[in-house]
């Protein structure tokens, strides 16, 4: 009985929170993409299998449908220009800057059609996430290890050209809200030259205005 006398004034701390903590806004919608993403891949798995029969890049046509209007729930919006430049037939690397996990819902806003991602490894251990990006065809490479991964980038660039696939490529290799750019890794260079395939950047403008992951920020 105790617990149901708490529940109303709980109800009521949670709107002043959100209105008074900006901590507070920060954590909760961090939690919220987190395990709504979460809902989401569990909704997809049996629609992939359903629609494609198993791991295929055309599963990444079902993800996006289910995942663009997420960014609603976040308060955010993507301005989009240069948008003609992905209707190049074909297969192509795209190459962009990575500031963090909500580089998902922009990637999700524009992905063409037959492009799936390359990640790192550990992300296929992210439960019901992990297992639609396998299903999603997203090729998986081991960043402590450079010659496995330039095996991968290998069959992956065959892949492009035997399936007509696009790849989307970090090559920053990590998660980077400096303001600068990282060096670059080489494996999406060598994978465009391997197969033969042009290159388009694409550039995600800083997040700096709403989302500061250090100072605990994350408005509309």
């Amino acid at each position: 009985m105790d617990v149901l006398w708490m529940a109303p004034p709980l109800l009521l701390l949670f709107p002043l929170l959100m209105l008074t903590s900006s901590t507070f806004v920060f954590y909760f919608k961090k939690f919220f993409y987190v395990a709504w993403m979460m809902v989401l891949a569990l909704l997809a798995i049996p629609l992939c299998f359903l629609k494609s029969g198993g791991r295929d890049v055309e599963n990444m046509r079902h993800i996006r449908s289910l995942v663009r209007h997420v960014k609603y729930f976040l308060g955010l919006r993507f301005d989009v220009s240069g948008w003609e430049h992905l209707q190049t037939e074909g297969p192509y690397v795209i190459i962009s800057n990575h500031q963090s996990s909500l580089d998902v819902l922009g990637l999700m806003e524009i992905l063409p059609d037959r492009c799936t991602m390359i990640a790192k490894k550990e992300l296929i251990y992210a439960g019901t996430v992990g297992l639609i990006c396998w299903l999603g065809g997203i090729v998986f490479i081991n960043r402590k290890k450079p010659n496995d991964a330039k095996s991968v980038m290998i069959d992956a660039s065959k892949t492009m050209l035997d399936d007509k696939i696009r790849l989307w490529v970090f090559p920053e290799g990590t998660r980077n809200q400096t303001g600068n750019l990282l060096p670059f890794k080489k494996g999406a260079f060598h994978l465009a030259v391997q197969a033969q395939v042009p290159i388009i950047p694409i550039v995600f403008s800083s997040y700096s205005s709403f989302y500061l992951r250090k100072q605990k920020q994350f408005n509309s």
